[in-house]
């Protein structure tokens, strides 16, 4: 993974990826890069639950400088985002980690989980 902060373009672009990943899931997603501490999934699991309405939450937590990634899901999300998909964007994202593109990475697994996230459509009433 890259270290080093995100530009002001690349901000932009993980808000507008946030943003399109709640419109399309209608859950609510949070990024945060940067420091996970001792234990980089007590913090996300921490700053999950601090979320407003966490139960229909996914927050991801990017620490590039301990080449960690982890990825909580309430529990309402999780009926519908399992483990595997969540595994599979996460293994999406790290490949980009490793070409040093933090941002690109970030964006694509967004895209992904939203579109596992998202509620079953009914093909009847």
């Amino acid at each position: 993974m890259p270290r080093g902060d995100l530009s002001e373009a690349q901000r932009r672009l993980v808000r507008y990826a946030v943003q399109e990943a709640e419109q399309l899931s209608g859950r609510r997603f949070a990024v945060v890069i940067g420091h996970g501490g001792e234990s980089p999934r007590a913090s996300a699991e921490r700053q999950h639950a601090a979320m407003t309405d966490s139960e229909n939450a996914v927050f991801v937590l990017v620490d590039p400088d301990a080449r960690a990634l982890e990825i909580v899901t309430g529990s309402s999300v999780r009926r519908v985002l399992d483990d595997g998909a969540v595994a599979l964007a996460a293994l999406g994202m790290q490949g980009s980690f490793v070409a040093d593109d933090l941002t690109g990475g970030i964006v694509r697994g967004l895209q992904q989980l939203a579109e596992h996230a998202r509620a079953p459509r009914l093909l009847h009433s």
